[in-house]
């Protein structure tokens, strides 16, 4: 549609305009290394939902929920919806209660590492880290895919503008640049997505040409109990729900919100808002199969909606396409660097809190090369995702139960989650097969661990109590 020269400059220009906004406001409010990476009790309900739509709506909702509708169905895409919302409405009681055990926390790792001790700290590091630097991946992957479609640029180049601007502002401004960007980018997001729905509409001819070519085609796809689509929409649902848990970026928010009515009424509206915006996505899937345009079904939005839209849609398709990516990636790096020097702080106590700001900003930046060369093979991490899935479901239970009960020790957590994976493993599908049983793989892995903690209780009849009312105690300020 357009030269390879005009996108990378209509690439680099928008780029350029969110970084320099971050920039900017990151110069202007600089603070403390706290403030750096948790914004403690900083933002309003509006600010809190702002941020929490913005990184629920990555670049992946032009893609994943219309190609799910493909094979899903209706079924499909609503469980994928509900999936994106579940995280959100199940992190209120959780924020709450690490708000009142922890309020001057700043990651689950530590958390995790004062409630369980080491071993238990590890396994959580290696699925949080291990989840992120694949989410990540994907995001870029996603934007430069997007743009191959309008122009025949190569992967690297679209990956490196994109990284290399998100760095810029997240490494030096911390969260609180991330959360300002999130603002400035959902008021890109929602009107060029609105003007998406309105072309797409367009595109379709209305509801009827769908629904008599999905008659025609594929009827099962809506029937919203058709056996395959719930299963697909429940495994979407559990997936997403579990591994929602463990992104640090949610954490982050949970102590950025002003107070706890805040955090409850932010997470419940971003939650609330994310939903239809994921499920009217997948609807372009089942356009996609009624219609029968030319194209994949990895592409089914774009195939659907690019032969109707103009010139100038084309292009704003670009800064829209940034806007989901940089929202949801500022996020990631922004976890990942409070993860890095909280950890660091509380492995080195003595090291300068101006070193130390340093060393989250230079480990996040050699983190993000193996990203960028990863999204620059156009790979598929689509396997990787799922078995970032399965580690988060078997950790679930253990690492949230110690929230609640004081006799649950880390010896149990550890134990409980390799359980899981044992048990999530017998039926976790091996790379090329088929994933028939994915969504009993997945609740094997998460229903396991309480099974196991229930015995583990009556066994060893372990009469030590961890004193949560000392928790907060042992949290080390990183400006001190």
């Amino acid at each position: 549609m357009f030269t390879s020269a005009s996108t990378i400059t209509w690439l680099v220009v928008f780029s350029i305009a969110f970084t320099a906004l971050g920039i900017v406001f990151s110069r202007t409010n600089q603070r403390s290394l706290e403030d750096y990476v948790t914004a403690r009790n900083s933002q309003s309900a509006v600010g809190t939902t702002l941020t929490l739509l913005a990184t629920s709506l990555g670049a992946w909702i032009l893609f994943a929920p219309a190609q799910a509708a493909t094979w899903g169905g209706i079924a499909a895409v609503t469980g994928y919806a509900l999936g994106a919302m579940s995280p959100r409405l199940i992190m209120i009681p959780l924020g709450r209660r690490m708000r009142e055990v922890a309020p001057s926390g700043h990651t689950l790792t530590e958390f995790v590492s004062i409630r369980f001790g080491r071993p238990m700290y590890l396994l959580t590091l290696l699925i949080m880290m291990f989840f992120m630097f694949i989410a990540l991946t994907a995001e870029i992957t996603a934007v430069a895919k997007l743009v191959t479609l309008l122009a025949p640029v190569p992967l690297w180049i679209t990956a490196a503008i994109v990284m290399i601007s998100t760095l810029l502002y997240t490494a030096w401004g911390g969260l609180r640049a991330s959360i300002f960007t999130d603002k400035i980018q959902m008021a890109v997001i929602a009107p060029l997505l609105l003007i998406l729905l309105a072309f797409g509409w367009q595109a379709v001819g209305g509801y009827e040409p769908v629904l008599q070519g999905l008659e025609h085609h594929a009827p099962h796809l809506l029937d919203p109990f058709n056996a395959t689509g719930v299963k697909a929409g429940l495994t979407f649902f559990v997936a997403i729900l579990l591994t929602g848990l463990f992104h640090q970026g949610n954490w982050q928010r949970v102590y950025s919100a002003r107070d706890n009515r805040t955090l409850r009424n932010g997470f419940l509206i971003g939650g609330l808002l994310a939903a239809p915006c994921i499920f009217v996505m997948g609807l372009f899937g089942l356009a996609f199969v009624g219609l029968r345009p030319a194209g994949d079904s990895s592409v089914a939005l774009f195939s659907v909606l690019m032969p109707a839209i103009p010139h100038w849609f084309a292009v704003a398709l670009i800064p829209l396409a940034l806007a989901l990516v940089m929202s949801t990636a500022d996020t990631a790096i922004s976890a990942v660097s409070s993860i890095i020097a909280t950890d660091v702080r509380r492995l080195s106590p003595g090291i300068d809190k101006a070193r130390l700001m340093q060393l989250a900003r230079w480990l996040i930046v050699l983190m993000c090369i193996p990203v960028v060369v990863a999204a620059a093979q156009g790979y598929s991490v689509l396997y990787l995702f799922l078995l970032a899935d399965l580690f988060c479901a078997a950790a679930a239970f253990p690492v949230f139960y110690g929230l609640f009960s004081r006799r649950h020790d880390g010896t149990t957590a550890v134990t409980a989650t390799l359980a899981g994976l044992v048990a999530g493993f017998v039926l976790f599908p091996a790379p090329g097969a088929k994933m028939d049983y994915l969504l009993e793989s997945f609740l094997l892995a998460a229903l396991a661990p309480v099974a196991v903690t229930w015995v583990m209780r009556r066994v060893r009849k372990n009469t030590h109590t961890f004193n949560l009312d000392d928790l907060n105690h042992q949290v080390r300020n990183l400006d001190a």
